[in-house]
């Protein structure tokens, strides 16, 4: 069967994600709609050897759809969102506007696929870091029963968009002929710098962006009394993300059987040789459909714990690869064509 897809925001950085993706894994496509802002309609994207026009995102775009994915923005999905679902088309949100819902399933398929039995026509997909800091996680948690960790954040400029991108290579080419580039996208320069703040400042000092692996860590996983502390820092890379971790667990540890359960696991990679300089980094971890899980060793605060280290692609994983397998999941389930 081959469905009939609708893509907003398909001119965005994770919208071209998400075309080369389905391609890439051959997603049955009868049709392809791409949908975008008014001032992007009328141009062309290229996919399966022809081109579409985009169109317009408004109401009457989903008529006739399977599903939809949105990588627009909260604002976009809030206002769009219920408009597909009232004309049968199921959404696949990869903005933040959804993912605390009670009756909206956050899903990452290899860990909660059997959520998505329960969705009202909107599944959210999760935020990027939180996505790629459980892809290490999760498989340790089956193994040991997870409890509570620590992580801090090295988080891409592609994170933001692809002006963010433009901006630090726009930066590091003004640097290398010894002149300076105001910022424009971030509040500081980017460029050899680090910035420790990913989203904007709550109440309590958090960011927004740090709450997220508090808050959808504990619905992903059904973990209700997991307690999380975060750090987010933007970092002078241009794509991938990656998380220093250090977890407590009901359960004593044991370091071998934790490398055996992070290569078992089906999102992630295990890259732990430190002997060898061999451990995952940004570069190596960029357009890779698993996150790389490296640097696993015994945690000297906690008595059941463990460090270690995660990068994965926040394009991928963090985002369009993770649409993507949802809308598979929900094919192999039989639960993605129109009724």
């Amino acid at each position: 069967m081959a469905y009939r897809i609708g893509i907003v925001g398909v001119t965005g950085a994770v919208g071209q994600e998400l075309l080369a993706l389905m391609a890439k894994r051959n997603f049955p496509v009868a049709e392809l709609r791409p949908l975008a802002s008014a001032r992007s309609a009328g141009s062309k994207v290229t996919y399966g050897g022809k081109e579409w026009t985009v169109q317009e995102a408004k109401p009457e775009a989903f008529e006739g759809l399977d599903f939809a994915i949105f990588s627009a923005g909260g604002s976009i999905s809030l206002a769009l969102a219920p408009e597909a679902v009232k004309r049968g088309c199921i959404v696949i949100d990869n903005s933040s506007a959804y993912r605390m819902f009670p009756d909206v399933p956050l899903v990452i398929p290899e860990i909660n696929a059997h959520h998505l039995a329960n969705h009202k026509g909107i599944i959210a997909n999760p935020n990027c870091s939180t996505a790629i800091a459980l892809m290490g996680l999760y498989p340790l948690h089956q193994a040991f029963g997870l409890t509570r960790f620590f992580a801090s954040t090295y988080q891409a400029v592609s994170g933001t968009g692809a002006e963010a991108m433009r901006e630090l290579d726009a930066q590091a080419r003004a640097w290398a002929k010894g002149e300076t580039l105001a910022p424009k996208v971030y509040p500081h320069t980017i460029n050899f710098n680090l910035i420790p703040q990913v989203d904007s400042f709550l109440e309590d000092g958090y960011t927004k962006e740090e709450m997220k692996m508090l808050n959808e860590g504990r619905k992903i996983m059904d973990l209700p009394g997991l307690k999380v502390t975060t750090t987010c820092v933007r970092v002078p890379v241009f794509r991938a993300h990656s998380i220093a971790i250090s977890a407590e667990f009901e359960r004593p540890v044991d370091i071998a059987l934790a490398r055996k359960a992070i290569s078992a696991f089906p999102g992630a990679e295990l890259c732990d040789d430190p002997a060898n300089k061999k451990y995952p980094m940004p570069l190596d971890y960029a357009g890779k459909e698993k996150c790389g899980v490296g640097r696993l060793r015994k945690d000297t605060l906690f008595d059941n714990g463990i460090s270690l280290w995660v990068s994965g692609d926040q394009l991928w994983k963090g985002a369009a690869l993770n649409a993507i397998q949802i809308a598979e999941a929900l094919h192999a389930q039989g639960r993605l064509a129109r009724k």
